[in-house]
């Protein structure tokens, strides 16, 4: 009756620091601030309809933190909304993770027994192509998927 949102995550560990961070600014550059109209649904009907990087304010102190995430906004062929945020965390000298958290609403209740990440990777699949995780980071697969 209500539907149900999936959620997962990927993390690729231990990733050279410099193309953890091409991969960030990749995002950045092409999809941030990008004209959504121009790209166009995949064979599966999912299209990239927005981008942007978050920051994180202090409700205590109003402190604000920014390059926190990078989100990549998606519309299922369903027409509801899908979500990809990539975050980078310990870029020191023993390499970088990239996480990959992704999340969609599936309201046709014969998907909802499906596992997460079976119900995502398709998004996920696409997702990958367009940051071009592979091609940067030499990684076909996640470390970890939860």
């Amino acid at each position: 009756k209500y539907g149900r949102h999936f959620y997962c995550r990927y993390d690729y560990e231990g990733v050279e620091s410099e193309s953890a961070n091409a991969v960030m600014d990749f995002i950045r550059s092409s999809f941030v601030g990008s004209d959504s109209g121009t790209f166009e649904a995949n064979e599966a009907g999912i299209r990239l309809v927005g981008a942007e990087e978050f920051s994180y304010e202090d409700p205590v102190d109003g402190s604000r933190t920014s390059k926190q995430g990078l989100i990549l906004n998606f519309e299922l062929a369903s027409g509801d909304p899908a979500r990809v945020v990539f975050r980078l965390s310990g870029t020191g000298s023993s390499g970088a993770t990239i996480r990959m958290y992704l999340e969609r609403y599936e309201k046709d209740s014969s998907r909802h027994d499906m596992s997460a990440p079976v119900a995502l990777k398709e998004l996920a699949d696409v997702a990958l192509k367009l940051v071009k995780m592979e091609e940067t980071t030499a990684r076909n697969a996640p470390t970890v998927i939860t």
